[in-house]
């Protein structure tokens, strides 16, 4: 990542500062992360109150050590009064560059970080790996900084993980067919639970199915915003498609007080009105969803592309699950009472992979 144009070019990080140490701490660790890439000749920090060093010291300090230009960029998700006008007034723009034009020093101010693709890629991350599913970087890979190294450990981990998971169901992989075997491979990686290789049934050609409409840009619905979120949105767009969840649409609310319904039933028949045909269903919590989307297509109301349903609990979920199996759509269900979001979540990233493979 080394930049000659950079060599003579110091940077300084602005924090607000804070009372606890950890304000100074995670700008302490940017900045080490920078230092590493070797672009800027420097790279500091700075805090507008409370911490050190000030941003007239910064300011001073990198300007000592025979630079050209220094660059100061806000660590602040948004602009705001602190980054319009408090950052400036403490920067002394018209003093400081008047003072540092005359040693060949230029001054200048960035933007804070904003609604950043980057970020968003962070941010999702970090609920991936809040609810337990695969994750690994896939933002900007860092030069000498652990970053660049996780992917490869991440590749090493899972790569280990299946080596232990093979021989635990090799007699289900050794059945079943070619493109189901990823499908099955995730979840029992996803869950730690051999037995969901046995308990995960996958319909004549839904495989083919998923991943057909994937590529044709297919709605994707999910029963709850925990699948939506384990999902790459902008993997599916890249395809046309989108993700949609009516759960907590006010429509499905209403519905459910006024008709005495769940909300799950009530986000189905939302999803279906709103023309839902040849959609992805992906079902991992509620077997109220299940059911209604079962009478939905039996009552000719809806063909979707796949169905995948695998709701969990004691009161319903097997059941809900069958009738599933029994319409003349292709689906993936996990029989019995085990399932859960995660599930459905893993095989569709299964899908979209493939997909991907073969766009």
């Amino acid at each position: 990542m080394t930049n000659k144009a950079l060599d003579n070019t110091g940077l300084i990080l602005i924090g607000h500062g804070s009372k606890l140490p950890h304000n100074q701490e995670n700008l302490e660790k940017l900045a080490e992360i920078l230092r590493a890439q070797s672009a800027f000749k420097l790279v500091e920090i700075a805090f507008m109150i409370r911490n050190t060093p000030t941003i007239p010291e910064a300011i001073d300090t990198i300007a000592k050590n025979g630079v050209t230009k220094i660059v100061l960029v806000p660590v602040f998700l948004a602009a705001g009064v602190h980054t319009t006008q408090e950052i400036p007034e403490l920067i002394e723009v018209k003093d400081k560059q008047s003072q540092l034009t005359q040693r060949g020093i230029q001054l200048f101010y960035g933007e804070p970080i904003g609604a950043d693709q980057c970020l968003a890629v962070i941010l999702e991350e970090k609920a991936l790996k809040a609810i337990g599913n695969d994750w690994q970087h896939r933002h900007a890979r860092f030069k000498g900084s652990p970053i660049e190294t996780y992917p490869a450990t991440s590749t090493k981990i899972y790569e280990q993980s299946m080596k232990l998971i093979h021989p635990e169901i090799q007699d289900v992989l050794n059945k079943a067919p070619k493109n189901q075997i990823p499908i099955i491979e995730r979840v029992v990686h996803t869950t730690a639970d051999p037995e969901f290789a046995k308990l995960l049934v996958i319909s004549e050609q839904a495989v083919e199915a998923g991943v057909s409409a994937i590529k044709a840009g297919a709605k994707i619905i999910t029963d709850t915003k925990m699948i939506k979120a384990g999902i790459h949105e902008a993997r599916i767009q890249r395809f046309g498609g989108e993700i949609l969840t009516y759960i907590d649409d006010p429509r499905a609310s209403k519905a459910a007080t006024d008709e005495s319904i769940t909300r799950s039933t009530a986000a189905v028949r939302l999803a279906v009105a709103d023309n839902a045909d040849n959609a992805i269903f992906l079902i991992g919590n509620a077997p109220t969803a299940a059911f209604e989307l079962a009478e939905q297509v039996k009552q000719g109301k809806i063909k979707p592309a796949l169905i995948i349903a695998v709701p969990v609990g004691y009161v319903g979920a097997a059941e809900s699950k069958e009738a599933i199996a029994q319409l003349n759509v292709p689906y993936m269900i996990t029989r019995g009472k085990k399932g859960s979001s995660t599930i459905a979540v893993a095989i569709f990233n299964a899908l979209l992979a493939m997909a991907e493979a073969n766009p």
